[in-house]
């Protein structure tokens, strides 16, 4: 699969693209897992957007968000979605990696801290996550708070 992945400030992005990506994060957040919350909590308008796109179709996509904005001293990631069609083609991974680069680049002293659904807690811990609480209930699925240190990605992306 060919993706042109694209790093956006919201106020970069198309109103299509937007729409493309408010569909897939509810597709995947709220219909897929049935979690009823409130995707559009305001950090979008702060965030870093990294969408993969499939020709004119979204297949990955994340948020970057700088310290202070979801943590008080810590980047983080959120909002990772693998839309339907990309699943399997292990983008997911590639998505990961490339947030990770990003935060790098931007925060190079700083670790990162996510909160993952924690039945995923291997997949983020390939790329050098630890678990950092105590599991936790948000919007009925289960979660971890994980952290990463600083560094870059083993095996970086291009």
């Amino acid at each position: 699969m060919n993706i042109n992945w694209q790093w956006r400030r919201y106020s970069e992005l198309s109103p299509l693209q937007i729409h493309d990506i408010f569909a897939a994060r509810s597709a995947v957040f709220v219909i897929e897992q049935a979690s009823l919350y409130l995707d559009i909590d305001g950090k979008d308008l702060e965030a870093l957007h990294l969408a993969g796109w499939a020709g004119d179709q979204l297949a990955a996509y994340l948020r970057l968000l700088a310290p202070g904005v979801s943590y008080p001293d810590e980047p983080s990631l959120g909002r990772i979605v693998t839309t339907k069609m990309a699943r399997g083609s292990g983008i997911g991974r590639e998505l990961v990696a490339r947030g990770l680069e990003k935060i790098h680049e931007l925060y190079p002293t700083l670790p990162t801290r996510i909160g993952a659904q924690a039945h995923l807690h291997k997949f983020y811990g390939s790329f050098g996550f630890v678990q950092s609480s105590e599991p936790y209930d948000e919007d009925g699925i289960m979660h971890i708070e994980m952290l990463r240190p600083p560094g870059p990605v083993a095996g970086r992306v291009s």
